[in-house]
């Protein structure tokens, strides 16, 4: 009896989370084409991962994003074209390609991680006060689960 009603409620909360995420795509597709409508959601995720992790490998980049090398470079060449990434090759390994974002990809990202937090404040508006705690604790514990960093742990360090 135990196990169905523990069943029953993960049921209940993977819906509530596919729900929650699909609430929380709108908002970053909406953010995003507020502030640049000729970046894909993709493409945002590389500049994303780029700003989090600095300079790195395009193998690197690839296995971040979990796609393979060849996709990883398709997405590369068009953010190199937009002039929001930019690649160089390591002196000791000329093979080696690595992707850094340009100050026009900074600033994508900064204007939509402002943009993001300006709609997401006016939806927490609409919840409780108590309500607040609950969700702040339930999102953080699943964003842990995840292996996944608030924005101001991955930034330490980093001239953003």
């Amino acid at each position: 009896m135990q196990a169905k009603s523990t069943l029953a409620r993960d049921v209940e909360l993977v819906d509530a989370l596919v729900l929650a995420s699909r609430s929380l795509v709108a908002v970053a597709a909406r953010s995003l084409a507020h502030v640049d409508d000729d970046v894909t959601l993709p493409q945002y995720r590389v500049l994303v991962v780029t700003n989090s992790r600095g300079p790195q490998s395009l193998a690197s980049l690839a296995e971040a994003l979990r796609v393979s090398p060849a996709t990883a470079t398709r997405m590369c060449d068009r953010l190199v074209r937009k002039r929001l990434i930019k690649r160089s090759h390591d002196a000791r390994d000329r093979r080696s390609v690595r992707i850094e974002l340009t100050a026009r990809g900074r600033d994508v990202v900064t204007r939509v991680l402002e943009e993001r937090r300006h709609e997401i404040q006016s939806i927490l508006d609409e919840i409780t006060v108590p309500q607040r705690r609950l969700v702040i604790d339930a999102l953080l514990a699943f964003a842990v689960a995840t292996g996944d960093q608030l924005e101001h742990d991955w930034s330490v360090g980093w001239d953003l």
